[in-house]
C-alpha cells in the first residue's frame, strides 16, 4: 500500500511529500539515498551514521588496546603542557 505519491517533470525532478519529509527529518538541501533491493527501490535520509560506523573510519576493523585511568590523565596532562606553554 503507498504512503504518499509524487509526481514526476520532464527533467526528472519530484516533490517528495511533507509527511514523508517529516518522518525521514529532510528538508531544503537534505541529500536522499536511493538503493535497489530486487525489483524495489528504497529511499532514505542520506549521511547517518552510527558510533560503529565512526569508530571503524578511526580505527579500522580492529579495537584500539585499552588505556589505563592513569594513562589517560597523562596523555591529557602531556597534552596540555605541549598546548599551553609559553616559549
Amino acid at each position: 500500500m503507498a504512503i504518499a505519491h509524487s509526481k514526476l517533470t520532464e527533467q526528472g525532478k519530484t516533490s517528495v511529500p511533507v509527511d514523508i519529509r517529516k518522518k525521514l527529518g529532510v528538508g531544503p538541501g537534505s541529500l536522499l539515498e536511493w538503493e535497489q533491493d530486487g525489483d524495489r527501490i528504497i529511499v532514505r535520509r542520506a549521511g547517518t551514521c552510527n558510533s560503529e560506523d565512526i569508530h571503524k573510519a578511526l580505527f579500522g576493523s580492529k579495537a584500539p588496546k585499552p588505556k589505563t585511568l592513569g594513562e589517560l590523565k597523562s596523555g591529557i596532562g602531556d597534552y596540555i603542557k605541549k598546548r599551553y606553554a609559553r616559549s
